[in-house]
């Protein structure tokens, strides 16, 4: 299967409002990603608006022509303006205010009530509905039960791997929940620390659809644009 990029512009918002500026706009480098080949655009809507702001999401509706991708919490204030925007799809991820970026995967069965309430109501206007979990067989289990279209992987202790029996544990890890995922019916994305040098295990796990990857895109672009960062990803992903 040819994998898909997505493209998550949080860091360029990062990078914005490190001085409270208007620049460097998401918008801009979701037209620039497009143009380049990706396959998609994702932007994370937090409750602090720490990066991507409201208006972000509501001028990305307007001007994505590829797919555009809303990671969001469930907060109600968020599941509101993520109905009134419709994206194509949302990826739904545990929020901590004190975090840095995204720990870990969603607990299913403890936000399953909530889930189970807002997945219908993004079905019936035609946003897809992943949940970004861990690589653990119960919360795929879950994910399924509240009816999500996806599971997206979290990649993140896969990319914090340092030792090569740890790196093997966690892409083994990464390999068996996508099994059991599509063996149950859910399709799978995969995402969080994927770089330059890490992507090409993942990218051989033949079921995974969509990579989201921001952060290294993003850093790498400062040295040679983003045009040249985003084709250097896809020819990576192309090559597997």
């Amino acid at each position: 299967m040819i994998k898909k990029l997505g493209l998550n512009i949080d860091h360029v918002a990062t990078l914005r409002e490190a001085r409270k500026a208007i620049y460097p706009d998401p918008i801009y480098a979701a037209v620039i990603a497009e143009i380049a080949g990706v396959d998609g655009i994702t932007a994370h809507l937090r409750e602090d608006r720490r990066h991507i702001k409201d208006r972000d999401i509501r001028l990305l509706r307007q001007i994505v022509k590829t797919s555009l991708n809303l990671e969001m919490s469930l907060n109600d204030e968020i599941i509101k303006i993520a109905l009134d925007v419709k994206p194509d799809e949302i990826c739904i991820v545990p929020e901590n205010r004190m975090e840095i970026t995204t720990e870990g995967g969603l607990d299913v069965q403890k936000n399953k009530l909530k889930l189970s309430e807002i997945i219908p109501e993004f079905n019936k206007i035609g946003t897809k509905v992943s949940i970004f979990i861990d690589p653990d067989n119960k919360q795929i289990e879950k994910a399924k039960e509240v009816m999500a279209t996806y599971i997206e992987l979290n990649t993140g202790k896969y990319s914090e791997a340092k030792t090569e029996n740890e790196i093997y544990t966690e892409l083994q890890k990464l390999k068996e929940a996508t099994s059991f995922a599509t063996s149950i019916g859910l399709r799978v994305n995969a995402g969080h620390g994927l770089n330059y040098k890490n992507v090409k295990e993942i990218v051989n796990i033949e079921a995974i659809e969509t990579l989201n990857i921001g952060h290294s895109i993003i850093s790498y672009s400062v040295y040679v644009g983003l045009e040249r960062a985003i084709k250097e990803m896809l020819d990576l992903i192309k090559r597997g």
